[in-house]
């Protein structure tokens, strides 16, 4: 388990708590949470021929995120990491089952990557947890910030380029919608062949130069007025290298983060007026081998911090 640990500030009582200071608590359990559940794994990327090190990520975006303020009356619980050693179906569906267990405590989980192989245990899980509470509506929709598509075809074998691949085709086999939309996707980084399929399933995406907050609510509103539960999984290779160059693939142009936090907040605002419940959010390709001045994990921990705020400011 991670060792939480960073700067205090007595003098200021409750006011002054940070990350490291509120995590894992005992009592308030009627308080919302959010837990916080790692993928150490980077199997996917190198089977995607990527740089490896993304296994490394999840304990990079805990230290950026300890020493962070704690602005909410809620809980923080970190129930740690499934390491990927070997088997990445495995470690998949072991971290599902942890997701699935947070859900079905009514926790928010925040996943931590690890490479976007995240998204596929990520989905299983929340799928899984569906299926365990009856009561529950199950149209998933899913937003992927990210400048791929992550369609590619899952044979060989699977890897970090195939989770939406292997949701698309789950989806087929259970007669479910596909419903996903991939924000900031560069023409430069997918051949013809991905976006052929994209178009064929209908997936919703915004090119990194049509990046805009209108255009996301234009292109989402539909998709979010035809899902009861919203899956969001931010891939950190969707922004630019200057502020992302520990991920397997750099962005040369990469979307606005001040664009992608509204973004957030927006997906949060809209829960009640759209009627669907966003209870999962993933942070992928965190590589702290190629990380400079710990600039991407600043920037998961950025993005980790905002989606806790838009979370527990509309609860």
């Amino acid at each position: 388990m991670f060792n939480w640990q960073g700067r205090t500030d007595t003098e200021d009582g409750n006011k002054g708590l940070r990350w490291h200071q509120v995590v894992n608590q005992s009592g308030h359990s009627d308080l919302p949470a959010i837990n916080l559940v790692g993928l150490a794994s980077d199997l996917g990327v190198r089977a995607n021929k990527g740089r490896p090190g993304a296994n490394e990520g999840p304990v990079s975006i805990r230290e950026a995120l300890a020493n962070l303020p704690w602005h909410w009356d809620a809980r923080l619980i970190d129930s740690g990491d499934t390491l990927a050693v070997s088997d990445l179906c495995d470690a998949q569906s072991r971290y599902a089952n942890a997701v699935s267990q947070a859900l079905l405590q009514s926790q928010f989980v925040l996943g931590l990557g690890g490479g976007h192989e995240i998204a596929w245990g990520s989905y299983q899980g929340l799928y899984n947890a569906l299926q365990a509470d009856a009561t529950a509506p199950h149209r998933i929709g899913i937003i992927n910030f990210d400048a791929h598509f992550d369609l590619r075809r899952p044979a060989p074998h699977t890897s970090s380029g195939t989770p939406f691949r292997q949701i698309h085709d789950h989806c087929e086999q259970h007669s479910h919608a596909f419903q996903y939309a991939c924000i900031g996707v560069s023409r430069a980084a997918n051949t013809q062949a991905l976006f052929d399929f994209a178009n064929t399933t209908g997936t919703r995406y915004l090119l990194d130069t049509q990046c805009t907050l209108d255009a996301a609510k234009s292109l989402l509103t539909p998709m979010l007025q035809n899902v009861d539960q919203l899956y969001v999984t931010i891939c950190l290779d969707a922004f630019p290298a200057s502020a992302a160059p520990g991920v397997s693939a750099p962005s040369a142009l990469g979307i606005d983060v001040l664009f992608a936090i509204k973004l957030l907040h927006f997906l949060a605002e809209q829960q009640s007026s759209l009627q669907y419940r966003w209870a999962l959010c993933d942070i992928a390709e965190m590589n702290p081998v190629f990380d400079i001045d710990k600039r991407t994990a600043k920037l998961a921990a950025r993005l980790g911090f905002e989606v806790a705020d838009a979370v527990f400011s509309c609860q």
